[in-house]
C-alpha cells in the first residue's frame, strides 16, 4: 500500500506537480488530487494505482514498503515513524 503523504512525497521528490503526474500515468488530474488528499492509505483502483506507481518508478522514484528494505543505490528519503507527526 502507498499513503497519501508517501504519494506527495514521491512527486515532490521528482519535481512534478499534480497535474505533469497525471499526464505520465496516464490518470486524471483529479484522481491524483483526491488520492493526495486522503488519509492514511490511498484507496482507488488497482490499475490506476499501478499507473501511478510506473509513472514515479520511470522518474527515478522507489516507494518503499513499511519495514522494506531498499533496493535501490541513489539518495532516498524514508519516514522513520509516522506516529511522531
Amino acid at each position: 500500500m502507498i499513503t497519501a503523504a508517501q504519494l506527495r512525497a514521491a512527486r515532490a521528490l521528482a519535481g512534478m506537480d499534480q497535474k505533469t503526474l497525471a499526464e505520465k500515468a496516464g490518470v486524471s488530474l483529479p484522481t491524483i488530487q483526491r488520492m493526495e488528499a486522503s488519509l492514511g492509505n490511498v484507496r482507488g483502483v488497482v490499475d490506476t494505482l499501478t499507473k501511478i506507481i510506473a509513472a514515479l518508478d520511470a522518474a527515478g522514484i522507489e516507494l518503499i514498503g513499511e519495514n522494506a528494505p531498499s533496493q535501490g543505490t541513489g539518495r532516498g528519503v524514508r519516514l522513520k515513524s509516522p506516529a511522531s507527526l
